[in-house]
């Protein structure tokens, strides 16, 4: 599949590592440990369903969902080089 002076399954080499780096980064994202009772930012109760479910939880669903909606841009290395994805 892979052209010019690449080896065969090059291609497939970049998708797998990108695929990787996307798993080792969800998985540092991840807390664990004790949850918090009340919420690190306003102070509100952590039911304590949400608790159990999500270990590590700091926030509460309200803080949560702001924290969401702010959006985090995640930097993810090209590795195709391909002219269009150097443009955007």
């Amino acid at each position: 599949m892979a052209g010019g002076w690449t080896r065969d399954g090059a291609v497939q080499d970049q998708i797998d590592a990108t695929v990787e780096e996307a798993v080792d980064r969800a998985r540092t994202s991840l807390r664990s440990g004790e949850s918090a009772e009340f919420c690190v930012e306003c102070d509100a109760s952590i039911p304590e369903g949400r608790r159990k479910a999500l270990p590590g939880v700091q926030l509460c669903v309200a803080c949560q969902s702001r924290l969401e909606a702010k959006g985090v841009d995640v930097a993810a290395i090209n590795r195709r080089g391909s002219k269009d994805s150097q443009l955007r």
